[in-house]
């Protein structure tokens, strides 16, 4: 198993190298930093703006591979992301926003894997019956509906529900409320009724696609011939289900869940834009907005770490799971 997961981590770690590299050439090559001096009156005297473009080292004058080179060898040897149009260096802004993003990503996925899951299960067990009509449909129509459309009828239904009750009971603007006074435990709470409907948002949205996939890896499992066996030698259709068939069906999920940690992020920037969160999501949107190349690879390359660590995790779920991989 250890010679299994050591392959795998290279290749995560050889994948996550090519998407950083792939995403600063993609931002040098689509965004236009210059454009943030056009149109000032007085003009801009073009040295002043190629001193700002080298400072930031985003002058397209100079070549891009030579460009790239700068910003792989400042990112490997001093973890240097390069500075921001603003003039801050972009990994202490990334340092400032990834656990707003990361609290959404983990909590949310966390709770959008489980509800997928048993929703999958429960679905594949009881196939055409109502449950699973139910179901399928609550999941094709979160399928369809866009991340800020629920996010705007979860803050709808919370207004109708403070209204009701006289008092704030569900916030949901910002991380926290401004100026709260209070010790630990009340900072703690605030933060909590805060996080309560962004984090609902992302784990209906994750449960509604991971329940369908779950539904049909359960459905294949379900017609194998080890469930068959587990029948003929005694055991109950629950024991054989649970003992047999979810453990199984869970493997394939595991790996599709990691790869889908790159398509999260880009629901949690709607998510964080919608809530006033100023997490990555809203930090790569300000800087395609912004045409901040430096920021643009650096939220790329956050998105492929985030898959590194997600697919080695897979990887140990998968070989844990499945005999067969401890094998190889």
């Amino acid at each position: 198993m250890f010679r299994f997961l050591a392959r795998r981590f290279a290749s995560h770690v050889l994948l996550t190298a090519v998407a950083a590299v792939a995403g600063y050439v993609l931002a040098s090559l689509t965004l236009r930093p210059a454009l943030r001096f056009a149109g000032r009156k007085p003009p801009v005297p073009d040295e002043v703006v190629d001193a700002q473009l080298d400072a930031w080292g985003v002058n397209p004058d100079v070549h891009l591979a030579s460009r790239t080179w700068d910003w792989l060898v400042g990112l490997v040897t001093r973890g240097d992301l390069g500075l921001s149009v603003r003039g801050q260096p972009v990994a202490d802004e990334i340092a400032s926003r990834a656990g707003t993003s990361l609290r959404l990503l983990v909590i949310g996925t966390t709770l959008g894997i489980l509800l997928g899951i048993a929703v999958g299960v429960w679905g594949a067990v009881r196939q055409y019956r109502l449950p699973d009509r139910v179901t399928s449909v609550a999941s094709y129509l979160l399928l369809a509906t866009p991340t800020f459309v629920l996010a705007v009828v979860l803050m709808t239904l919370a207004v109708k529900l403070n209204d009701a009750a006289g008092r704030t009971v569900i916030p949901f603007t910002g991380e926290y409320t401004p100026g709260l006074a209070g010790g630990f435990w009340e900072q703690l709470g605030d933060r909590a009724a805060h996080l309560l409907l962004p984090t609902l948002c992302v784990a209906l949205v994750g449960a509604a696609s991971f329940s369908r996939y779950q539904r049909s890896a359960m459905l294949d499992v379900l017609s194998a011939e080890h469930v068959r066996t587990a029948r003929a030698l005694g055991y109950t259709h629950g024991q054989a289900v649970w003992r047999h068939g979810v453990r199984v069906a869970l493997a394939p999920m595991s790996a599709f869940i990691a790869y889908s940690f790159g398509l999260l992020l880009a629901g949690v920037s709607v998510t964080e834009l919608a809530f006033s969160w100023h997490g990555m999501g809203e930090y790569l949107v300000l800087s395609a907005a912004q045409n901040d190349v430096n920021a643009a690879a650096a939220t790329v390359l956050f998105s492929a770490i985030l898959v590194l660590v997600a697919g080695t995790v897979a990887d140990v779920l998968h070989a844990a799971l499945d005999p067969r991989v401890r094998e190889r």
